[in-house]
């Protein structure tokens, strides 16, 4: 590939298809802020995009991803060192084929406007939730899980998070409300990512609560039904005491998500 100089959409359409442009996380913001996502999108399918963290990150945290795979941007860089959200998600996205570390771009980005639709969560049962950092010793955990969904509509990130209410002194096999419903509109199910984390409430006030595992999903990934959620660990790992960890979820769709 020949990297190439932004400087209009209509000069970059008509390059050479093995011409690139890389575009820092600041300058993704400002295109979409400029109602220029649909444009960027009709760039991406014949050329190709790669973006990467704002240098004044000195703390290598990440920006998220959703943005800039919701124009079409084919190599998303962050900094792997950095297990926050953004890399929770992004190891979502490509567990979708198996982690070998590419996927098919969603037809949806090829064609037409952003599928919508409305989903529904009820999060029913946990088998196996290890202690903090997979400690095998300590006091039982007061477990909770907060639904994240990570979205983008119009050219603007849209996140949303719920939670569950909180199992006291049980992580081996805790039971919550099956009343409980947890509703979200995805704006853009092609690209939107589904975050499932539990955390470890602490009686005391002066104590954070502890993160325990979790697990990113992608929406085009999720299927209506009773269906088991795999746990990792920080490293986005499953091994020892997270071996069996899961989450036994009820997911219901307003429409269907197959693919076009």
């Amino acid at each position: 590939f020949h990297g190439t100089k932004f400087t209009t959409w209509g000069e970059s359409n008509q390059a050479l298809t093995n011409h690139m442009h890389s575009f820092s996380e600041s300058r993704v913001t400002t295109l979409c802020k400029r109602n220029q996502s649909h444009r960027w999108i009709v760039y991406n399918q014949s050329h190709m995009s790669r973006t990467f963290p704002s240098g004044t990150r000195i703390d290598s945290s990440n920006y998220s991803p959703i943005l800039a795979w919701s124009t079409g941007c084919q190599m998303v860089a962050l900094n792997v060192q950095t297990p926050d959200d953004a890399l929770l998600v992004n190891d979502g996205r490509f567990r979708e084929n198996g982690g070998v570390g590419y996927v098919l771009k969603p037809s949806i980005l090829m064609m037409t406007e952003p599928r919508t639709t409305h989903l529904e969560v009820k999060i029913l049962h946990g088998s196996c939730l290890p202690k903090p950092k997979g400690l095998s010793f300590g006091e039982c955990i007061n477990p909770y899980v907060k639904i994240s969904l990570f979205d983008c509509h119009d050219g603007k990130e849209v996140n949303s998070s719920q939670t569950t209410n909180i199992v006291y002194k049980n992580g081996f096999s805790p039971i919550w409300n099956f009343e409980d419903s947890f509703h979200f509109d995805v704006k853009n199910s092609s690209v939107a990512v589904m975050q499932f984390t539990v955390w470890g409430n602490k009686s005391s006030l002066s104590k954070d609560d502890e993160h325990i595992a979790s697990a990113s999903v992608p929406i085009s990934c999720m299927r209506q039904g009773i269906r088991s959620v795999q746990l990792f660990d920080e490293n986005m790992t499953r091994s020892g005491a997270f071996d069996f960890a899961s989450l036994l979820v009820l997911i219901k769709f307003e429409q269907s998500q197959a693919e076009i």
